[in-house]
């Protein structure tokens, strides 16, 4: 599956992905349930039978006028629902270009868009628009062009870079005061809701594109990407080069995530970091200045009933659990395979806590390196071991 991040070049060239941009302009529209049609003139006509007379077309007009006009509905789409959602977001975002022209105003090559998150200048966007991992972009030296959507430039500085997640943070002065846009909550989003994607594709600036989250939960290793595990957003909004690190906004007018890819050759396939993900890698940029992630050495499979049956029909000395997490794959030499996991241990405690999910024993180990952490397996027949691992830090390049 070949994928088009969306900035100017590929950091991720070795595991076939490409760069090659189109235009692939696209919006969806659908039924507005606020709207219907008018229905007063057959009730009057209803009415005026049951009354013994008929209303005059005066009457009948004004009835008609006031039952169509259109009625508020709470929680539904309406006419001006994604324009509202854009005007509240829109201010904030930003065009993120090389600098090629004289003075400072224009002549910057587009490379990613982002959204300033906080009145001190913190613009939010995504590491392979702004960060030169492989000299190809070496002449910015951390330094890019900012252009907001009232035409004011500025220069921005590239203070902090997640590789793994692909999120970094630039910073810009002003001595006016900038708009900022509000960070939801991408916990609450489920498949169907509606979304807007924002940003400059092509150095196009001010554009805004609609669609709906197809998953809320679409991990790497289902789009073939290596490295550590991590969770997008899917949603069928149009994205293209330049849309890299601009906000993807529900229909409340809150960023939810960030854009940064899209499946090569396909529509309706895009992706984003989701905000709560960011939230986190922010905080440990506040703390650190950069992101620390344990590594335990280990390929993981969460088990359901469904699975779990398989694996006892295959097996029958398959541990007797409901749930859990299955040991797929130890990496040699790694911290895992030194506290003693062996493929097929199921996970069923983690630091002293139950675990039923790999999010909750990634949330359990935090950023905690280096510190012992004990966990209990089931094995087979039964026999519960507990083992002590100590986490070493993640390469994010691995």
């Amino acid at each position: 599956m070949d994928f088009t991040f969306l900035g100017v070049r590929n950091f991720f060239g070795s595991v076939g992905m490409h760069y090659e941009g189109f235009i692939n302009l696209q919006a969806h529209s659908g039924s507005n349930p606020e709207y219907w049609p008018p229905v007063a003139l057959g009730r009057a006509l209803c009415a005026a039978t049951r009354a013994g007379s008929i209303p005059s077309s005066d009457e009948n007009e004004a009835s008609a006028i006031s039952e169509s006009t259109p009625k508020r509905c709470p929680g539904c789409l309406g006419r001006d629902s994604i324009a509202n959602a854009g005007a509240r977001v829109g201010p904030a975002v930003v065009n993120i270009s090389i600098h090629q022209g004289m003075f400072g105003i224009g002549g910057g090559k587009g490379i990613g868009s982002g959204t300033i998150i906080d009145k001190d200048g913190t613009i939010l966007t995504c590491a392979h628009a702004v960060v030169d991992f492989h000299g190809v972009r070496a002449a910015s030296k951390g330094k890019v062009d900012i252009t907001l959507q009232d035409g004011r430039t500025f220069e921005g500085t590239v203070v902090n870079a997640d590789v793994h997640s692909d999120i970094a943070i630039v910073k810009i002065n002003s001595k006016s005061p900038l708009p900022t846009a509000k960070l939801g909550s991408s916990s609450m989003l489920q498949p169907g809701d509606w979304v807007i994607a924002m940003g400059c594709p092509l150095s196009l600036q001010n554009t805004v594109t609609a669609g709906i989250v197809s998953c809320v939960d679409r991990k790497s290793s289902d789009l073939g990407l290596g490295g550590m595990r991590r969770e997008y957003l899917q949603t069928d909004c149009a994205i293209n080069p330049g849309n890299s690190g601009g906000p993807l906004v529900n229909i409340d007018g809150e960023v939810v995530g960030v854009n940064i890819m899209k499946v090569y050759a396909a529509d309706g396939l895009s992706f984003a970091v989701p905000i709560d993900s960011v939230t986190k890698i922010i905080e440990h940029f506040k703390k650190r200045g950069r992101v620390v992630r344990p590594w335990l050495g280990l390929k993981m499979i969460e088990l359901n009933e469904m699975i779990i049956s398989q694996l006892k029909g295959r097996d029958a000395n398959f541990p007797n659990v409901k749930n859990g997490i299955l040991i797929a794959m130890v990496t040699p030499g790694s911290p895992a395979d030194r506290a003693g996991f062996e493929p097929g241990d199921v996970v069923v405690q983690f630091d002293g806590k139950s675990v039923e999910s790999i999010k909750e024993v990634i949330e359990t180990m935090g950023d905690r390196v280096g510190e012992p952490l004990k966990v209990v397996v089931k094995r087979p027949k039964d026999k519960l071991v507990t083992l002590t691992v100590i986490p070493e830090e993640s390469n994010p390049y691995m």
